[in-house]
């Protein structure tokens, strides 16, 4: 199966740029960065054990578009003809796909990345991905939450007043997935955001930090795959 096909498969489409989530148009640095976005949801050390296997796939085919996206020649061609060149160099089947990331992506701190959370959260940046995750999910809040960049199980209440206050402005569409959603659903990340909650709150005592740290758990879980997050994204 060939890289479209596969993108098409795992990611819903067969247009490269879609699944980077970038505009045609999209400057070098512009497709870096949707590709780094895009790996921060996708990457292995992000799921349990169970998923890993599906993960590794999804991050596998994600560096692919990436490489080329990035590759001057291999882009023009995809734009000329919409096809990519299976044999070439770039897409080798040989190539470790995660130490390629961890290439171009350094590692942070945990400073950088709770730098980056406070900057994040309230932003017009944030509001626009939430706006957008709605309408690709078409207001499935289970997919919503978990592509979300820094949003934890527990913060949903206020994920659904961004989303409610944008239906009501008109928007975004209103979906039924959203609007009239299962309680079976609901009360489902209910019960992982009280196991979120306690899970950071052990973190917490055992590392010796103060109190109001926020979302701990998912600091100390993505610190090493968070690489150049600020740098990517800021700049």
């Amino acid at each position: 199966m060939g890289l479209l096909e596969l993108c098409e498969e795992v990611f819903g489409t067969a247009d490269l740029y879609q699944v980077l989530g970038v505009r045609r148009e999209a400057s070098d640095g512009e497709v870096r960065r949707g590709y780094h976005k895009v790996s921060l949801q996708v990457h292995p050390d992000r799921v349990g054990e169970g998923d890993k296997e599906d993960a590794t796939r999804r991050f596998q085919i994600l560096g692919k578009v990436y490489s080329v996206l990035s590759d001057k020649d291999q882009r023009a061609v995809y734009d000329e003809q919409g096809t990519v060149d299976e044999d070439s160099d770039v897409l080798s089947q040989d190539r470790d796909w995660e130490a390629y990331w961890r290439l171009l992506f350094k590692k942070i701190s945990l400073e950088d990345i709770q730098a980056f959370e406070k900057t994040y959260k309230g932003s017009e940046e944030e509001l626009a991905d939430i706006k957008q995750a709605y309408l690709d999910f078409k207001g499935d809040m289970d997919q919503i939450m978990e592509s979300v960049l820094c949003v934890q199980y527990t913060e949903e209440p206020r994920i659904r007043n961004i989303i409610q206050q944008a239906i009501d402005a008109r928007e975004v569409p209103s979906y039924n997935a959203f609007v009239k959603e299962a309680k079976q659903k609901m009360n489902a990340r209910k019960r992982r955001a009280q196991e979120e909650a306690k899970e950071a709150e052990m973190s917490r005592k055992e590392l010796g930090l103060d109190e109001g740290v926020d979302n701990l758990k998912a600091l100390i879980q993505e610190l090493h795959s968070y690489q150049d997050l600020i740098q990517s994204l800021w700049s």
